[in-house]
């Protein structure tokens, strides 16, 4: 370990935000970093503990003490390689994973645990800045070729390591560039698409191939995908949103909030969005309904945009400040989480239901929600109730539907590949991640269900050694 005394005399220390009066009116990341000495404290904290709970609680089974070490003895070469030994996109994970493994280091046990994320991040970028991140080519190639569908974190994952095994990989995504969620769902201030074209460089000249603008199923169809490819992968995500069906959903200013985030990130990235189909939130009362990372983006974007207020509202209970005595330590602690967005400006509820939309002449006007409480009945089953005499109008002129996702698009590509789902409605698979149908297999979102980015990674690992093995015949 880096100092055994680090964690008694080194307090945690983050870096922090940028003032929210400055970060507001642009899209850079509000994240801050720390400078070469006190990141290389923090890395002193780790305490290299006999059973590494923080590599437990990673879904990549980052080799954590091992890379603190690194980072503390200077050897940064060392660090970024345990690093991308396990994870293809550190520099990613460095800036929006929620970071389980911090939830469950020992010393998250005084909630003071090594400021593992950050130090991440730091890591890579001090790695590409030192010329030590290069392209590697594959000494060998198999003849083998995979299809990529979807180029989230899943189908990247999935591809980097494919393609080191000697595989010739092509990567299909339908939108016109490459990164998925990544590209289109995350903020720039969250993360700059720069960090992932960087990564893209570095694969394009390591040998994958990307062909975006292209619809497989419609613009390939599946005789062709299944005879030109000797394994197909799917990774199309799970886009279906779930939507509100109440009275007035219809009316003008209801929207997903995934067609608000895109259309940002789409104008940051120079693209010009047609007035009439613009989604702005520019001097207008903005209602999010949804508690998670999504709504806590359409926070943060509404306020760049200028909203006039933003309201965050969560048909569940307001979490407590600090772990329950069923939620101990290791596990993911069930607290109140609030971002750099909710800094910025927004006034959050819990325990409300909608109820309708109201509207005039079309446009949405206001929304009636409700106070519920929660309760158990004698299954141990949560119920829900409307508390009497609780109902309030809200003035709304923009809604944001920000309830997560149910499943992926049956409609076109896999109703064309004939693949089954589970009962959920996401796509089967095996141990291997192997589909119903022999040369095709699914990871990330499309067979897990909408989840993190760190759990699409590691599903395009798992997919990726199953692929391997089904091409190696073994």
């Amino acid at each position: 370990m880096g100092d055994p005394r680090g964690f008694m005399n080194v307090p945690r220390v983050e870096a922090g935000y940028r003032p929210a009066k400055e970060r507001v009116f642009d899209y850079g990341e509000v994240e801050q970093t720390l400078n070469k000495k006190d990141r290389k404290l923090q890395a002193s904290r780790c305490m290299d503990c006999g059973v590494p709970f923080c590599n437990w609680g990673c879904p990549v089974g980052s080799k954590i003490p091992e890379w603190q070490d690194a980072l503390f003895r200077d050897n940064l070469e060392e660090a970024y390689y345990i690093l991308h030994s396990t994870n293809s996109f550190p520099e990613i994970t460095g800036r929006v994973c929620p970071a389980p493994c911090e939830k469950s280091c020992v010393l998250a046990i005084h909630e003071e645990s090594v400021t593992i994320r950050e130090n991440e991040c730091s890591t890579v970028e001090q790695a590409f800045e030192a010329g030590i991140i290069k392209a590697n080519p594959p000494t060998f190639r198999t003849g083998k070729k995979v299809a990529v569908i979807g180029s989230g974190p899943a189908g990247l994952s999935a591809a980097d390591l494919l393609n080191r095994a000697g595989h010739h990989v092509t990567v299909f995504e339908k939108n016109d560039a490459i990164g998925g969620l990544l590209r289109y769902g995350i903020p720039d201030f969250k993360l700059n698409k720069r960090v992932i074209d960087r990564r893209l460089e570095l694969f394009v000249d390591e040998g994958i191939e990307f062909k975006t603008n292209i619809n497989v199923g419609i613009d390939i169809t599946k005789e062709e995908l299944l005879e030109k490819y000797d394994a197909v992968l799917l990774a199309v995500g799970a886009e279906q949103p779930r939507d509100l069906p109440v009275e007035g959903r219809d009316l003008d200013g209801v929207h997903f909030a995934m067609d608000f985030l895109t259309q940002q990130n789409k104008t940051v990235a120079g693209k010009t969005i047609p007035a009439k189909k613009r989604i702005s939130a520019k001097d207008k009362h903005v209602l999010v309904i949804g508690g998670g990372d999504t709504g806590s983006d359409c926070v943060g974007t509404s306020n760049r945009q200028q909203a006039k207020s933003v309201t965050q509202i969560e048909i569940l209970p307001k979490p407590p400040e600090k772990r329950e005595n069923n939620n101990p330590w290791p596990y993911w602690p069930n607290t109140m989480r609030s971002s750099s967005s909710h800094e910025e400006g927004c006034e959050r509820h819990w325990s409300l239901s909608t109820k309708r939309f109201i509207g005039e002449n079309g446009k949405l006007k206001q929304t009636e929600v409700v106070q519920v409480e929660w309760s158990k009945d004698e299954n141990g089953r949560w119920i829900m109730n409307e508390v009497e005499g609780t109902t309030q109008l809200l003035d709304t002129d923009l809604v944001l539907l920000s309830m997560g996702f149910t499943q992926p698009v049956h409609n076109g590509l896999l109703e064309t590949l004939e693949v089954e789902y589970d009962p959920r409605g996401n796509v089967k698979v095996n141990e291997m991640k192997q589909t119903t149908v022999e040369k095709i297999f699914a990871a990330g979102d499309a067979e897990k269900g909408a989840s993190l980015v760190v759990h699409a990674i590691e599903a395009g690992k798992v997919a990726a050694r199953g692929v391997d093995a089904f091409l190696r015949g073994e």
